[in-house]
Formats: C-alpha cells, structure tokens, sequence
C-alpha cells in the first residue's frame, strides 16, 4: 500500500463514521498564521481567555505538540438541528450545545478513525483533538481543503455551510495532501452587519471580547452593563454570524442521535428558563456542553436578558 491508498481508505472510513468530510495538510509551521495569531493576543481581543496565550509555538506548529508528525487529517461533523426552540420569546441556546457535548461525541469517533488506521496500516501513532488542545482548527481544515474561513472567522464550505464541528488526528504518517479551496464571501458583510455587538471589528477578524458567545460561556464575571440589550436573547452562546451566512442555505439536519435534544429544552418557555432550578438544569444539560457555564452562569445570563 502506498500513501494515496492510505488516504483513500482514511477518508472512505471517515465517511463511515459518519464525518461530513474529511481533508489532509503537511504537518509543519502554519507561517501565514503566526503573526495574525500574535497580533490578535496583542491587541487582547482574546479578553479573558487566557489559555490562548499559552503554548504559542505548538498552536502553531503541530511537530512541536505531536512527536514525528507529518500529516494532519482534518475533520467536519455536521450539527445542524431539525428542530429548534419552540417558544420564540425564549432566551436562546446556540444550536451546536442542543445534544450531547460534542467533545465525548467526537473524540469516540477518532479514537475509532485512529484504531481504523493502526489496523489497517500498522505502526502509525498520533493524537486526536477536538477544540481542548492548543491547535487552530479552523486555519487547518481550511489548508486541507475543506472550506475558507470566512468574514466572521468561521469556516465555511460551498456545499454544506459552517454548522459543524472540526476536530483532527495529527499523526506520523506521510499521506496525500489537499490544496486549499477559494474565498467564496465576495462582497457580503451579512455577518459583519448582522453581529448585535460589533464584534467582527474587520472582515475577517472578530474581537473574541466584544463577542456573545465570549461573555455568554468564557467570562465568569458579571456581564458588563453598557452590552444590556444587545444580547438579542441569547443565554449560551450565539449563532447569529451563521444564520444570516448565505451559504448556511445549504444546511442539512445532521443524522447524529447523540446530537438530538431533549425534548423538554426545546419546550421550555420564557418563563420556564426564567425560574429554572438546579435540579432542572441538571437533568435538561446532562452531558451537554451547557454544563459549562454551570447552574449559576447560565442564571446570571438568564437574568442579564431579563433586565434587558
């Protein structure tokens, strides 16, 4: 076997388990990337994130975080809901945290592309990732072909949109690699114009402090007062970038069990969210990724839409 059979046979048991798609790079240092990444911390626009500022060199360059690497096989799993929340005037959950916590989901399915590929191929060793680790997901699915990244930072793809998870194996083994594809925004600021809290500050570049997402799951603070009423409801997250995105037309329901919600967080009503207790929280987030902000930061969000 060679490595374009390899590369076949990967991608082919990629789409088995169940991945929308599945692209390769050259594990080496992302050159283009380094001084954007820097510039970004620079000017603090990761606010209160501080892990961005750590293992700066291996965010970079996957050599450095996996020993011997040489490919980094890139993968897209689709979350696109059927269903969303039934009560319009309901605080909002954005729609990747609806299912099961995407990080148990995703890690089993490498684990199982990664036994695949030691079966198949022998003594190959590598790590699977999934958004936990100090690697820029999105710069590489977009250098293995699976989309560009868009005006507001996401990646998108022609065909399918940017609902999606991406994750990787980084593994030392060489294969064939994708060339990237080309910016589709063109002249569209949907985004740019749609974003309640300005926070794509320039095409391309979102100011991860000024975002919802940001005050909403990473800030553990109080909320600052001068954003009150520009939340337009959210309470976990936000996917407004995204449902506007003219491309997210061609979004599709995934077809992941474990991604489907409980019935009852789609039933809630506003007044249901707004007198949730510890017990229901618990039992309407179990093994979601919601259980992040904890009991306390999802009231806290809850309240700052109240006063709203």
């Amino acid at each position: 076997m060679n490595s374009q059979t390899y590369t076949q046979s990967i991608k082919t048991e990629a789409k088995r388990l169940g991945f929308l798609s599945c692209g390769i790079s050259k594990a080496e240092f992302l050159e283009e990337e380094a001084p954007r990444l820097e510039n970004w911390l620079n000017q603090n626009m990761h606010g209160e994130m501080q892990y961005m500022e750590n293992h700066f060199d291996k965010r970079l360059d996957p050599t450095k975080l996996v020993e011997g690497s040489k490919s980094v096989i890139s993968l897209l799993l689709n979350y696109f809901p059927s269903q969303n929340q039934k009560d319009p005037e309901a605080p909002k959950i954005s729609k990747y945290a609806y299912g099961t916590d995407y990080h148990f989901v995703i890690k089993d399915k490498l684990k199982a592309l990664l036994n695949y590929i030691q079966e198949e191929i022998g003594d190959v060793h590598g790590r699977a990732f999934v958004d936990s680790a100090p690697v820029l997901d999105k710069a590489w699915a977009a250098r293995s072909g699976l989309g560009w990244i868009g005006k507001n930072s996401n990646l998108l793809t022609q065909q399918v949109g940017s609902f999606y998870f991406i994750a990787e194996l980084i593994v030392d083994l060489e294969l064939e690699y994708d060339t990237p594809v080309t910016d589709h925004c063109g002249t569209c600021t949907a985004c740019i114009d749609a974003c309640p809290t300005q926070a794509i500050v320039d095409p391309y570049v979102v100011d991860g402090s000024k975002c919802i997402s940001y005050f909403t799951i990473e800030l553990k603070e109080q909320i600052p007062s001068n954003y009150r009423g520009q939340f337009d409801n959210w309470m976990f997250g936000c996917d407004v970038c995204q449902d506007v995105c003219p491309w997210n037309r061609f979004s599709k329901p995934h077809n992941e069990p474990l991604f489907n919600p409980k019935p009852e967080l789609l039933s809630m009503t506003k007044k249901d969210w707004e007198e949730i207790t510890q017990e229901v929280f618990s039992k309407v987030f179990q093994k979601s990724a919601v259980k992040r902000t904890k009991f306390s930061g999802l009231n806290r969000n809850i309240q700052f839409l109240k006063e709203e």
